[in-house]
């Protein structure tokens, strides 16, 4: 495994980021498809084995149990300095007041709850799930620069918002002297292309790692368009993100299709293959639930297409609505 710098940071990452949202007791939270302890385990043990370093997770991933299986798990197969582990704050963990957002109050409860889940003393990146509409940025952010100094985290992150939220939010800690955002975690797959519009140039122009989730448009290119999954059948959210341009959604799956056949590989490995040659792109998010998807993580790295295969798979797309960011 070649290891890679974290945008401007000095931090060595794999080039595939092991994303642990599969992995959670499946009647605990909002995700009914994942698996439970006994069966995470060895995906995380394949993927520490075969070089990856780079673990995300969340603490309302199945109402924090997956922060409880992934840092179980890193504990007994890694030592602690050999992981880089991401989780997120932002969404509710009860119900009540100051359960959800980005207030002090709540970054500071929800920093202390994510650590006990995960049994570590911190996380490598701390990142914001979503804009908080509510709380001021400064606010936000000062109580990041805090968990920071605390030895909490080390770095700190963000996912999911508009370019003039990052760009305002990378400002106003820079011109107080806080902690700034090392990382975006954004949409982005051959299906949802609108964030090259004006995220990943700002990330290019300032340095930011960018590790995109859903690279794969949850399985939909790796299957046949009407084909379906059990994730998919109950995944309410991702209905929302590819309803509204199913025809061009159709006929890039298709063009991936024709590519895998005719390279005679999957086509999780030409999908993942042009998310992680993209300009800017540090390391896509990759969900594994068996042994095959992490081996075709792991080969899309050596997968090169061609200007032909990058021109076939990049015709049919149109612009989408804005999706992801609630």
């Amino acid at each position: 495994m070649d290891y890679v710098k974290l945008g401007s940071t000095g931090l060595d990452v794999s080039p595939i980021c092991l994303g642990c949202m599969s992995y959670g007791v499946p009647d605990r939270g909002a995700h009914p498809w994942t698996l439970g302890e006994e069966a995470s385990r060895p995906l995380i043990r394949r993927a520490i084995e075969a070089g990856i370093n780079f673990f995300d997770t969340a603490n309302v991933y199945s109402d924090g149990t997956s922060e409880e299986i992934t840092g179980r798990a890193l504990a007994t197969y890694a030592r602690r300095d050999e992981v880089v582990l991401a989780t997120k704050v932002s969404g509710a963990m009860r119900s009540g007041p100051n359960a959800a957002g980005l207030s002090r109050k709540a970054i500071m409860t929800e920093i202390d709850a994510s650590l006990r889940r995960l049994g570590t003393d911190y996380v490598d990146l701390y990142q914001i799930h979503r804009w908080d509409y509510v709380t001021p940025i400064e606010e936000t952010l000062e109580a990041l620069h805090d968990v920071v100094k605390a030895g909490k985290a080390r770095y700190v992150g963000a996912s999911s918002m508009f370019a003039w939220q990052f760009s305002k939010a990378l400002y106003t800690a820079r011109q107080h002297g806080w902690t700034s955002f090392v990382t975006m975690q954004n949409h982005y797959n051959l299906l949802n292309r609108e964030e090259e519009r004006e995220m990943l140039p700002l990330c290019a122009d300032q340095g930011i790692g960018v590790i995109p989730s859903s690279p794969l448009a949850r399985g939909r290119l790796t299957r046949d368009w009407d084909a379906t999954s059990t994730r998919a059948e109950s995944d309410e959210f991702g209905r929302t993100l590819y309803s509204a341009s199913e025809e061009s959604d159709r006929a890039i799956t298709e063009r991936v299709a024709e590519i895998a056949g005719k390279r005679g590989v999957p086509r999780a490995q030409v999908a993942l293959a042009w998310v992680a040659r993209q300009p800017g792109v540090t390391a896509p998010i990759v969900g594994a639930t068996k042994p095959g998807h992490l081996d075709d993580a792991i080969a899309a790295l050596g997968l090169e297409l061609t200007a032909d295969e990058l021109a076939a798979l990049a015709e049919p797309y149109v612009p989408h609505p804005v999706a992801g960011f609630g």
